[in-house]
């Protein structure tokens, strides 16, 4: 069997192809990436990861890929994922993520016209079309309505109604999924968790003041681990149905100032002040996230089995390491 995997250099993409290879043999794994992607997340699986380039904007690589490897799996989850950057840069969000998929999409379509080519494609939708929620609604279903707030949430509505729509008008395999708060070893440092952790290994180093700048720590997040999450979208793909959407994320609830918290008591520091920094501060935020993942759990059993604490731990982990490698 092969399996693509675009976005394997980014965070999620990296450790999906972890988990392949350690709990799945015999799979190819054959991963988009652009020539310029940073390979430090895969470095230690290049030998064991097939590298096709091209950009999900160019649909002759995307035709071209698809037409020579014939992967039966696609899990789609390259894409601009910053929401503060969206604010920033919209049409290069939208570009990426509702362009890009739609590219992915007609590749599928064309091929499946002419060769009958037909794979299950994994769509990675997330939490923020949901947008802010009210207390009443709460844990949020699939059914709750969209309210998205900020382009990155549109361009999510967007890529997730493209996959709905290539199921309804030409049976293509997509199945939705909306994840919530992810994170882990890896992660990117512009998000909160691995943000927060990297503010405290460099004060642990030495390397700045003792003090953490945050933004709005009021927010309401359920937290899962990534390693979790990646075992929840193979689950997927091999369990449920086509045309489906299911939400996935943690059992662990609290604000943005209890994790916090929580992270600081890891350190080895023990005098660390926090201090709100208003350019951390959203023009508009999304404040409760708590998922309901009934309908996954149903369907595939699935639940998370990594306690928050290591998930902090390992990431506080990552970016001590990181310190010890990068003095600066």
């Amino acid at each position: 069997m092969k399996v693509l995997i675009t976005g394997i250099t980014g965070f999620v993409g990296s450790h999906l192809a972890d988990y392949i290879l350690a709990e799945h043999k015999g799979i190819e794994i054959l991963g988009l990436a652009r020539w310029r992607s940073p390979a430090d997340n895969i470095r230690h699986i290049q030998d064991k990861v097939t590298i096709c380039f091209g950009d999900l904007l160019d649909l002759p690589s995307l035709n071209a890929l698809l037409e020579k490897h014939k992967p039966e799996i696609i899990f789609h989850l390259a894409a601009q994922s910053y929401v503060d950057f969206s604010f920033i840069a919209p049409v290069a969000t939208l570009e990426a993520n509702v362009i890009g998929t739609c590219n992915l999409l007609e590749a599928v379509r064309s091929l499946k016209d002419s060769s009958g080519y037909d794979p299950v494609i994994h769509t990675c939708s997330s939490s923020e079309v949901y947008g802010q929620v009210r207390e009443d609604e709460v844990p949020i279903t699939e059914n709750n309505p969209f309210r998205p707030a900020s382009p990155y949430a549109v361009s999510k509505v967007a890529e997730d109604m493209l996959a709905y729509q290539y199921w309804l008008s030409w049976k293509i395999k997509t199945i939705r999924t909306r994840m919530f708060t992810h994170t882990g070893p890896r992660r990117g440092e512009c998000f909160v968790v691995s943000n927060f952790a990297k503010q405290i290994a460099a004060i642990e180093a030495g390397i700045k003041p003792a003090v953490v700048k945050v933004g709005n720590l009021n927010s309401i997040r359920t937290f899962t681990d990534v390693r979790d999450a990646v075992k929840a979208y193979w689950l997927l793909v091999n369990k449920c149905p086509s045309g489906e959407v299911y939400n996935i994320g943690g059992v662990e609830t609290m604000t943005i100032g209890e994790m916090l918290h929580k992270l600081i008591a890891l350190s080895t520091h023990k005098d660390i002040k926090v201090e709100v920094d208003k350019a951390r501060l959203r023009p508009s935020d999304v404040t409760l996230q708590i998922p309901s993942t009934e309908k996954f759990h149903k369907a595939t059993g699935w639940k998370p089995q990594i306690k928050f604490e290591q998930t902090m731990k390992d990431s506080l982990n990552y970016w001590r390491e990181f310190y010890k490698l990068h003095k600066r």
